[in-house]
């Protein structure tokens, strides 16, 4: 089974937790379409059909997960080479 990006499945962890978390001063069921889209991508990307494993699967394939390589920063002096001419 192919599984998502690590950025990508915390992003969705994330950003599903975030709206979940918000919502529950409204109430259980409540839940917005963003929230039931983010519900349907997490089960589809972790092969579920519950959001309640799908978090959990991710949770455990992103602390799985090797950390993230670090950007590599540009250098002080890399400047933009100007274009050629036609000839």
């Amino acid at each position: 089974m192919l599984r998502p990006h690590p950025a990508v499945l915390r992003r969705l962890v994330d950003e599903y937790e975030a709206l979940t978390g918000a919502e529950g001063a409204r109430g259980p069921g409540e839940l917005d379409a963003r929230a039931r889209d983010l519900a349907y991508t997490l089960c589809v990307s972790t092969g579920t059909r519950d959001v309640r494993r799908a978090l959990e699967a991710a949770r455990q394939w992103l602390a799985a997960a090797p950390a993230p390589a670090p950007e590599p920063a540009a250098p002080a002096s890399a400047q933009r080479m100007p274009t050629p001419e036609p000839a």
